[in-house]
């Protein structure tokens, strides 16, 4: 493993260098100053994963072939050409930030040449003629009217031209259900100017002015993806995986593209359109293998829906708690604890401006892929949500330093959470008083660890589905000892994310064919 993120270095790599590394696993080096090609050599037949995000790399991509390969982010960059096909299946938002890159999963088809087509697809061309069409009709319409009115001598000139100007529509039922349209984020001027075109059509044929941000739209924040309107998640067929203290989340399986997770807040009127728009786009930079990416969102004064894409394996707590933990081997359960703390790092690097840059961090909110890396949903939210609801729910509010009458989440918050969920998956317990509402919960998790420790029989506190990873058991108690430093009640004592990580990398993970002989012993 190879993580140089965030180190200020620069230049071109030498062709040759990652040539000896034939046993490199992970290559981390986003957010640098690197330039020049990406070096064939990056192709280790072992990688599973590769992150060059946020640099100056351009030219095209070397092929991937690795069939192990999990996880490319690559955005962000100067590269060019076809994007090769062992990477088209990964997301499009992967690749975002490369205007002269094409091919799948980017919806920009490649010329002859393997670069981007130019020129406007066909149903840009068709819906440009539609809005064309529309202004002529209703130009048209105009004209008539007005010759009409000409031939009539007009007894009310006063009251007409008062009139003229009224919004109220004859029949008021008809606006009672807002429409919802699409608008890409990062759009150019010219679609906008037609979508523009295009209401203010609708607006006069309906007999009146159109207002600006009158309805609401789904906005979509990656960049490549395929878009979709509202309508086209209602058509959808849906599975509903679950509803929280925030909302409801679903799960839609689009006719063309993947399915995606809608999850709708009822709680999140903290903020008007601007900042809540503003916070989004933030969070929609953000690009780490252990952060669940945004899509879309969408603005409504009662109700905001974000869009995700969906996770294969669900939640931990689904796979933990739900008579499935037999699938969390010792090796599993490691990786998982430091996907979860990578991706918390990155959220404290990337928004330094909030107190608790998660907020919600627990065994729920940390998804499976595939591979069962973690990744963190529903992170950066406590800007957006109603004060009141967010110190009844959000799981920082529930850190030992909030229970005082006036307390208030640290920067240490979050560390408590993440101890918590360290102790959840070494346990298989799960944390029942910490996460009620309230402020009157309490960690009866980490004090249940605490005393069992404090008896010397600290090998009762493990999970019975780990406990026979042979070799394991030192390690399993240190992770054990970071887990209560995090759950320090004393802030000052509570070790920093910092000292957090560096303690979980000194804790190396099981070679897969000793993981595998601890599976079929567990299953023999």
């Amino acid at each position: 493993m190879l993580y140089l993120s965030r180190n200020r270095l620069s230049g071109a790599i030498p062709e040759g260098t990652f040539g000896p590394m034939r046993g490199l696993r992970k290559l981390h080096l986003s957010s640098n100053e690197f330039s020049g090609p990406v070096p064939e050599s990056i192709t280790s037949p072992r990688l599973l994963e590769l992150s060059l995000a946020n640099n100056h790399f351009e030219g095209p991509l070397p092929d991937f072939s690795q069939p192990e390969l999990r996880f490319v982010d690559v955005s962000n960059n100067n590269l060019s050409g076809p994007i090769p096909a062992g990477l088209s299946r990964f997301n499009a938002s992967m690749f975002a930030g490369n205007k002269l890159l094409c091919g799948k999963p980017l919806d920009v088809e490649c010329d002859s040449s393997g670069s981007p087509r130019s020129g406007m697809s066909t149903m840009t061309k068709i819906a440009i003629a539609l809005i064309v069409l529309g202004v002529l009709l209703c130009a048209a319409g105009i004209a008539s009217g007005s010759l009409g009115r000409r031939k009539r001598k007009p007894r009310r000139a006063g009251a007409e031209r008062l009139g003229s100007g009224d919004q109220t529509p004859s029949n008021p039922k008809l606006n009672t259900a807002p429409a919802v349209n699409i608008e890409n984020a990062a759009s150019t001027s010219q679609p906008r100017a037609a979508a523009a075109a295009g209401g203010a059509a609708a607006a006069a044929a309906a007999g009146k002015r159109p207002r600006r941000d009158e309805h609401g739209r789904l906005v979509f924040i990656q960049e490549g993806r395929t878009r979709f309107e509202i309508e086209d998640l209602l058509r959808a067929s849906a599975e509903v995986l679950g509803s929280g203290n925030f909302g409801s989340s679903y799960k839609a399986t689009l006719c063309e593209g993947p399915a995606v997770v809608v999850k709708r807040f009822k709680d999140m009127n903290g903020v008007g359109r601007e900042d809540f728009s503003e916070h989004m786009r933030r969070l929609g930079r953000l690009a780490h293998p252990n952060l669940l990416p945004l899509v879309a969102y969408l603005y409504k004064k009662e109700e905001k829906l974000l869009v995700t894409d969906y996770i294969v394996n669900g939640s931990l707590a689904q796979l933990l708690h739900g008579n499935r933990g037999s699938l969390l081997d010792w090796g599993k359960r490691l990786r998982i604890i430091k996907g979860a703390a990578r991706g918390l790092a990155h959220l404290y690097d990337e928004l330094p401006m909030l107190t608790v840059p998660h907020g919600h961090l627990k065994s729920s909110n940390v998804l499976l892929d595939a591979a069962f890396d973690a990744v963190l949903s529903d992170y950066a939210l406590v800007p957006v949500v109603t004060a009141q609801i967010a110190a009844q729910v959000m799981v920082a509010y529930k850190a030992p330093e909030c229970m005082a009458p006036q307390g208030k989440p640290s920067k240490k918050s979050d560390v408590w959470s993440l101890g918590i969920l360290i102790l959840e998956i070494l346990t298989g317990k799960f944390p029942a008083n910490y996460l009620r509402q309230g402020r009157q919960g309490n960690a009866d998790l980490a004090g249940w660890v605490q005393s069992v420790v404090a008896e010397e029989r600290t090998g009762e506190v493990f999970d019975k589905d780990i406990t026979g990873a042979r070799g394991c058991e030192a390690d399993m108690v240190k992770l054990l000892q970071v887990g209560l430093a995090c759950c320090d009640a004393d802030v000052d004592r509570r070790w920093d994310l910092k000292t957090v990580i560096a303690r979980i990398d000194e804790i190396r993970e099981p070679e897969p064919a000793a993981a595998a002989a601890d599976e079929s012993s567990l299953s023999s």
